[in-house]
């Protein structure tokens, strides 16, 4: 999957600054441990880690066109239809080297210029440097699976797939503000905010062209709003046929591809058009059995307790639907220590680059993580059909589809994470109730609208865009960062923008058809998967219902705010931490990305953070 970064200079001879190209580049040494690379001219300097998944051999990178004074990529990804294109490519004349998608998608730029990325299918962020015109491209997916950064200068640009790329960078220095704490606390995910000042993310489905005459954004990619004409039997065998499509597509790889597999419907889903498309190809030299990695806390069946996100233990169901398809199933059983272990967090809070924990998911997605990359180099898992199909609750619960916010905050309010934030002043302090209104309005000012639309039409339109481009840009943010950073290569193939483009457009009666969530998904997979998975309710990511783990943070709280230049006092008095601390125990238990549970473990990794990453807070 690789990482990427580089420097574009137009008034400083960048042929003498290798040396801090390689600095940049060694902070992304966990996303490419296979090899590494750095292309140097006076103007520009372009960096790779590569994680071999296509071409071991051939696929080097920095990659030069075959000419003088040609283009030159550096690109991270999969582009999936890559053999399409390369024959389309021979018929007009090119000639390949490699078996490499990157060498493919250089000669797609080649060919149709800037207009190449409208060509791609797939998950990716590049940078190419034209030597020719002395343009730098910077282009990323169209869901924004691929991290992309950028730090504008008086002559140029920084960049890199993730922050500490730039931030390696000696005129550039951690500084977050008012508005980047913000951000942080307030669970937006605005497109294009990177949290630190002076820097800003790619969007999604956008490329930026930089020239000596300034920036310039285009946008290749973006949802539209179009009549859906397919009755919904039709729907329902154009879901199905679309993820087998999919599925197969993205188990194309020169290593081992395996998938993860909580016992969900996403997950199972994935599983299963895997395992049937990994047997058909057995005899193409192919395994037989496609491996399969689920994870559980030991304990964890007989302590659950259901609550308002977790209905019943995933692993019966994973188990189940292993045995259902035929794959190899592999459970990692974790317990405290493994969470809670020191190197592990740092782990985490290195690879996100902000301390954006939600509880102990990041920790145990690590661990998890970490023992796939023991058996394979790539793994497809089932990110994006919650928020495509209408699968979280927030779809279904009538306050929070009128509230008129972003409707994950609604959960957020009802498990106590608002109102831990309210507690310690924090909330207020930082404008969040102003500040989540404007983004919210921003965001539905994006929303792309059909007319004829009644109001219930409109608004469940109105979330799944909210979700598509806010809520999922940070689970895929999460999922890419950890899982990249044991060089393990995820594909999620719910974010295949032929699927988005077509379920978007289904109305939500037919997104709902039976009185369910994922009504459309459900009945895809109906024959394919256990009735016991197709009829279960929605759980989220695993987590711990361990007494003894909220304690453990707890401590961990305690012994932050103890020290009296605790970077956290920034952000809330001692007494006003207190106030959460003296709450009694179990008040925080349920966990989760929106319980105040999730608070404190996000105060004590912004501790860590502000220490550990020499981050300045203006405030």
């Amino acid at each position: 999957m690789c990482g990427l970064a580089g420097w574009l200079s137009y008034e400083r001879d960048l042929s003498t600054q290798t040396s801090i190209a390689e600095e940049m580049n060694t902070t992304l040494e966990c996303r490419g441990p296979d090899s590494h690379g750095v292309w140097t001219s006076p103007r520009a300097l372009l960096a790779h880690r590569r994680l071999a998944v296509i071409d071991l051999e051939g696929g080097r990178q920095p990659m030069a066109a075959p000419a003088p004074d040609a283009p030159v990529i550096t690109y991270t990804g999969e582009t999936y239809n890559y053999r399409e294109l390369r024959d389309e490519l021979r018929s007009l004349g090119h000639e390949f080297r490699t078996e490499s998608d990157t060498e493919v998608v250089l000669h797609a730029y080649l060919e149709w210029g800037a207009g190449f990325a409208e060509r791609l299918t797939g998950i990716y962020a590049m940078a190419v440097w034209d030597p020719r015109t002395e343009e730098l491209l910077l282009v990323r997916d169209r869901m924004g699976v691929k991290p992309l950064y950028y730090w504008p200068t008086p002559d140029g640009v920084l960049f890199g797939s993730e922050p500490k790329a730039i931030l390696a960078h000696p005129d550039t220095e951690a500084v977050v503000d008012a508005e980047g704490l913000r951000e942080i606390f307030g669970i937006v995910k605005t497109p294009g905010h990177a949290v630190f000042r002076g820097m800003y993310e790619v969007k999604p489905g956008t490329l930026l062209r930089f020239s000596r005459s300034g920036q310039e954004e285009t946008r290749y990619w973006r949802l539209t709003a179009r009549p859906h004409t397919d009755d919904l039997d039709t729907t329902i065998g154009r879901v199905r046929s679309l993820l087998e499509d999919i599925v197969a597509e993205q188990l194309v790889a020169d290593v081992t591809v395996g998938t993860l597999l909580s016992g969900g419907l996403d997950s199972s889903a994935v599983t299963a058009l895997a395992a049937r498309a990994t047997a058909e190809g057995a005899d193409d030299g192919g395994s037989p059995r496609v491996l399969a990695f689920s994870v559980d806390f030991k304990g964890h069946g007989e302590r659950f307790r259901s609550n308002v996100q977790w209905t019943d233990p995933d692993t019966p169901f994973a188990i189940e639907v292993a045995r259902h398809v035929g794959a190899e199933h592999v459970v990692v059983e974790l317990d405290n220590a493994d969470v809670l272990d020191q190197d592990v967090r740092d782990r985490v809070l290195r690879a996100q680059d902000l301390p954006v924990s939600t509880g102990d998911m990041e920790y145990s997605l690590l661990v998890l993580c970490r023992a796939l990359k023991e058996r394979m180099t790539v793994a497809l898992s089932g990110e994006a059909a919650d928020e495509l199909f209408g699968g979280y609750t927030w779809f279904h619960d009538p306050q929070a589809v009128e509230a008129e916010t972003f409707p994950w905050h609604h959960p957020f309010e009802k498990a106590g994470g608002i109102g831990a934030l309210r507690t310690i002043g924090l909330w207020g302090r930082l404008g969040l109730t102003e500040y989540v209104k404007r983004r919210y309005a921003e965001a539905l000012e994006e929303v792309p609208r059909l007319a004829g639309d009644d109001r219930r039409e409109e608004r469940m339109r109105e979330l799944t865009y909210l979700n598509l481009t806010r809520w999922e840009n940070f689970l895929l943010d999460r999922k890419d960062r950890i899982s990249m950073a044991t060089a393990l290569e995820v594909r999620v193939p719910f974010t295949d923008h032929r699927l988005v483009e077509y379920v978007y457009n289904a109305p939500w009666a037919m997104k709902s058809f039976d009185g369910r969530e994922k009504s459309l998904l459900r009945a895809a997979m109906r024959g394919v998967l256990p009735d016991s998975v197709l009829d279960r309710k929605k759980n989220p990511y695993p987590s711990t219902q361990d007494a003894a783990y909220e304690e453990a943070v707890r401590e961990r709280v305690r012994a932050a705010v103890a020290e009296d230049d605790a970077p956290v006092l920034k952000l809330a008095s001692r007494e006003e931490i207190g106030r959460l601390l003296d709450a009694p125990e179990g008040t925080y238990s349920m966990g989760g990305p929106w319980s105040a549970r999730a608070v404190l473990e996000r105060l004590v990794e912004f501790n860590n953070w502000v220490r550990l990453h020499d981050v300045r807070v203006d405030l």
